[in-house]
């Protein structure tokens, strides 16, 4: 005999509340399309921001910011930077921050232009810049991750030691490079179809960070380290590992940089990257990437670059200070982050 329907289950009057439907996704992936609906906008205003600076520059200096030498520079000039920015977004995706990535740069600089350097060749330089950018990302992965020590503090000891063991190696002064096939990759001669080749390495260092970031496990381990580290170990994931391969890829980005320097200036300077860790974090953050963790992109963190290397660009060519163009930067990061924090709320 089939037993009569509960109020409950007939949906009367005094029914309860229905069963939840049941969830597929969970955190930030639950709301996938509004948020990627979000991030879509974003990027789409960074590209229209850099349109308009285009536009800003083509009506100030029409004949100069329009020229193919001139948009070369730019690109040029947004590659160092740019592959520093790539390590520095994975860094505060993850939750944490990098603010030795300039004095690395300046390390890996000189260590790989001395005399006793030089004398290997083109390998030997470029192996000398992977080397110790690698190594400065070592030490501070494992202080962070395995010494329990703030990335703040761990990271700004790594800058003051960097720095003064730059200084030590130069004795203040300029290593100039003598090694002709490095010096030849800055040349004309050596652009592939107009394209200079530290654009291109900037280019495969962004496609690369992309697919990793995007596509693979470690990107996804890396998200949810910044998104909730305990709700990452409870997962499986073992977050000081993780946290130490993420200072490692940030020395590493910071080691190609500094060859790519070296190509642009011929010379080796303990004042190379003066002030990057703060140009790439706030290229981080106008990319959309939040400084608390769990969210960013790279396509954002590259139109940051672009963004700014862009606005020096026309502030050169129109002969202004250099305090002005520090003012603009400056109102771009505020308004960024205060664009970040509607963005969280809703």
């Amino acid at each position: 005999m089939t037993q009569p329907a509960t109020p409950a289950q007939q949906g009367g009057p005094d029914a309860g509340p229905a069963p939840a439907p049941h969830k597929t996704d969970s955190g930030p992936s639950a709301s996938r399309g509004p948020s990627f609906f979000r991030w879509d906008v974003r990027t789409l205003s960074l590209i229209g921001v850099l349109l308009a600076l285009a536009v800003v520059g083509g009506i100030t200096k029409p004949d100069e910011f329009i020229a193919t030498t001139n948009l070369q520079l730019i690109l040029t000039q947004a590659s160092v930077i740019g592959v520093v920015t790539v390590g520095v977004t994975f860094v505060i995706i993850s939750g944490g921050i990098d603010l030795s990535v300039g004095a690395i740069l300046a390390l890996a600089s000189v260590w790989c232009t001395t005399v006793a350097t030089q004398e290997y060749g083109f390998w030997g330089i470029l192996f000398t810049a992977l080397i110790v950018g690698v190594g400065c990302g070592l030490v501070n992965g494992v202080l962070i991750a395995y010494g329990g020590l703030v990335p703040f503090i761990a990271t700004l000891a790594m800058l003051a030691s960097a720095r003064g063991l730059a200084l030590l190696i130069t004795d203040g002064q300029t290593q100039i490079v003598t090694v002709p096939s490095v010096l030849d990759l800055g040349q004309r001669d050596s652009y592939v179809l107009g394209i200079p080749p530290l654009v291109l390495v900037f280019a495969a260092v962004v496609v690369i960070g992309w697919l990793v970031l995007n596509r693979t496990t470690f990107g996804r381990r890396t998200v949810a380290v910044g998104g909730n580290p305990e709700a990452a170990r409870l997962a499986g994931i073992d977050v000081r590992r993780q946290r130490l391969y993420l200072y490692l890829l940030s020395g590493l980005c910071c080691g190609i940089a500094a060859f790519l320097l070296v190509i642009l200036s011929g010379s080796g300077q303990n004042t190379n990257g003066n002030l990057y860790e703060l140009d790439a974090i706030a290229a981080a953050i106008i990319g959309g990437t939040l400084l608390t963790g769990g969210r960013g992109t790279i396509v954002g963190s590259v139109l940051g670059v672009l963004i700014f290397t862009t606005i020096t660009n026309i502030f050169a060519l129109n002969n202004l200070q250099s305090d002005v163009q520090q003012i603009a930067k400056g109102a771009i990061i505020v308004a960024a982050v205060l664009v970040q924090r509607r963005t969280v709320r809703e």
